[in-house]
């Protein structure tokens, strides 16, 4: 189910809502220029005990498109609205490439919030990183180009993904205006790394990269890492930055072991549910 929610922070954000309503909440956040779709083809395999949420951040897809407010702490504060508008007190956070970002900028505001982290295509930090350069960015106009866009979402795969869900991120893509593009981008740039903020995170903390990422690099996770003691690390050998689209059934396999590892997640009866019915072998459910 497709949604639309008013947020406190006066932004109007989509969503997509699956899973029952007592399941485990987890709430999925998209990269750059993507939207609740970029995390459809994992929402596929996950089973009716996750309460799944993919969250259309702001200025993207069919969310509200503000002047301003494209840092982490902006879409973190919207993410806490979010939490308070459906009345989660926690929730597990899933976040890809800019995703990763705001989900660590909520977990260090926020963390009684978080019952866990899971990561993919993860940075530490994007501080005075150049992604695209500046001219490139200052040259997009409206409509953004649709090659440019396809060239974009090409280079973060390394291997084959369906060409209809190429396409439909492409689709996506095309609803981010250009100001969204430079103003986000810039954002990035901006933000001092506050990794060190995240000491007192205590959620358990996954994260998922690809050996052939080329945005995200081997660096970002040895950082991350460092700054998250007890993290834990799942490498997808040959997997480039958006790994949730190249192996979804995989990507969900590890995020349900991941959950149902978490006594303090679920109720005996619904982990019983997960073993029955997950249509993927789950390979540590347990309760500790």
């Amino acid at each position: 189910m497709v949604k639309k929610i008013a947020l406190q922070t006066g932004i109007t954000v989509q969503f997509a809502e699956q899973g029952s309503a007592t399941g485990i909440p987890v709430v999925f956040l998209h990269g750059v220029t993507d939207s609740w779709r970029s995390f459809e083809p994992v929402m596929n395999w996950l089973p009716p005990t996750v309460r799944a949420l993919s969250l259309t951040q702001r200025g993207h897809g069919g969310s509200g498109k503000p002047a301003g407010g494209y840092r982490y702490a902006d879409f973190a504060a919207d993410l806490r609205a979010f939490l308070d508008a459906l009345h989660l007190p926690y929730a597990v956070i899933v976040g890809h490439s800019m995703g990763s970002l705001v989900a660590q900028r909520f977990a260090a505001d926020h963390p009684a919030r978080v019952a866990g982290l899971v990561l993919l295509g993860a940075f530490g930090t994007l501080h005075q990183r150049v992604l695209f350069e500046e001219s490139t960015l200052d040259a997009l106009v409206d409509p953004v180009d649709v090659g440019f866009i396809r060239e974009f979402q090409v280079s973060t795969v390394e291997r084959a993904i369906a060409p209809e869900l190429l396409a439909a991120m492409v689709d996506e893509s095309r609803a981010v205006p250009a100001r969204v593009w430079r103003a986000t981008f810039q954002g990035f740039r901006d933000t001092p790394d506050f990794s060190r903020e995240l000491a007192r995170l205590r959620a358990p903390v996954l994260i998922m990269w690809g050996d052939r990422d080329q945005y995200a690099l081997s660096t970002d996770q040895e950082a991350i890492r460092a700054a998250i003691p007890g993290a834990r690390m799942i490498v997808h050998r040959g997997g480039g930055h958006a790994i949730h689209w190249e192996d979804p059934a995989r990507v969900a396999n590890d995020l349900v072991a991941f959950l149902y590892e978490r006594r303090e997640l679920t109720r005996p009866e619904v982990v019983e549910h997960a073993r029955r019915t997950h249509p993927y072998r789950v390979a540590r459910i347990a309760a500790r």
